[in-house]
This record gives structure tokens, C-alpha cells and sequence, in this order.
């Protein structure tokens, strides 16, 4: 049972764009998971927690969207790290275009919850610096669209 169920979120991760219903609503979430996670320039232990924790939160009756949130925000963060075409300075040019695209996209953006994050780089200033920047752009955004809508 439990190769199914891997096999299933292997599956739906992987045809997301096709068979995930909202998917881009989930690609978005995921792209901010990522430009937060992205800054530590690793995924450790802390982060997958408050990850897990977060995607439970937003999908509290649906496993494989939690699954799935989770992987395609791995995959972004290991684009960032290992450098393959994708750095977190793209990533949050692409999370602002979304935003002002998407009008509905500004309300997938919960401060508090990316806020979680800052706990894992409390002994990295430098990091919760970039973490703390991305915060603020995120903040200014969301203040800026919130007055053109």
C-alpha cells in the first residue's frame, strides 16, 4: 500500500500541470516556500518540518496535495541550490510577476506562515538577513497590489 501511495504522489507530482486541480495555485505557494527555503541555501531537517506543518495546514484533508506541495517546493529549492536555472533573485522576479498577473495570488501569501522559516537560520544572521528581505518585499508587494485592486 504504501508503494501505491508513493507511486500515486510520484505520479500527480510529476503530471501536476495536467491532472492537479488548481495547480498553479499550488506551483505559487511552493515558489514562496522556495524563495524563503532557498535563502539557507539547504533543506535541513527544521525546514521540512515547518514545511510539512504549513502544507497540513493549507490542505488539512488532502494528503496527496500536501505531498505534493512539498516536493514541488524541494524541487525549487534544489534548483536555487544547485544553480540549475533558477537563483532565488529569478524566483521572487517570477513570484512578483505571478502576483500581478494572478490578482488572486495575493491572498495565497500568508506572512506569518513564511515568517515560521526564520526559526531554522536563528545562528545564520547572514541568511535570516536575505529571509528578512524577502519578508519585506513580499510585505510592500501585497500593500502595493492590495491599493490597485
Amino acid at each position: 500500500m504504501y508503494i501505491l501511495r508513493k507511486l500515486k504522489i510520484w505520479f500527480l507530482t510529476f503530471f501536476r500541470d495536467i491532472f492537479v486541480y488548481h495547480n498553479s495555485s499550488l506551483e505559487f505557494r511552493a515558489k514562496l516556500f522556495a524563495a524563503i527555503i532557498g535563502a539557507n541555501k539547504k533543506v535541513d531537517e527544521c525546514e521540512e518540518k515547518i514545511l510539512r506543518e504549513i502544507a497540513l495546514e493549507i490542505y488539512p484533508d488532502d494528503e496527496a496535495r500536501v505531498e505534493i506541495l512539498i516536493k514541488t517546493t524541494k524541487e525549487y529549492v534544489n534548483k536555487i541550490i544547485s544553480n540549475n536555472g533558477l537563483d532565488l533573485n529569478e524566483l521572487i522576479i517570477a513570484i512578483d510577476h505571478e502576483l500581478k498577473e494572478v490578482k488572486r495570488f495575493c491572498d495565497k501569501v500568508d506572512l506569518a506562515m513564511l515568517e515560521r522559516f526564520l526559526v531554522c537560520t536563528k545562528e545564520d544572521k547572514q541568511t535570516q538577513l536575505i529571509q528578512q528581505r524577502i519578508l519585506e518585499f513580499l510585505s510592500n508587494e501585497l500593500l502595493d497590489f492590495k491599493k490597485i485592486r
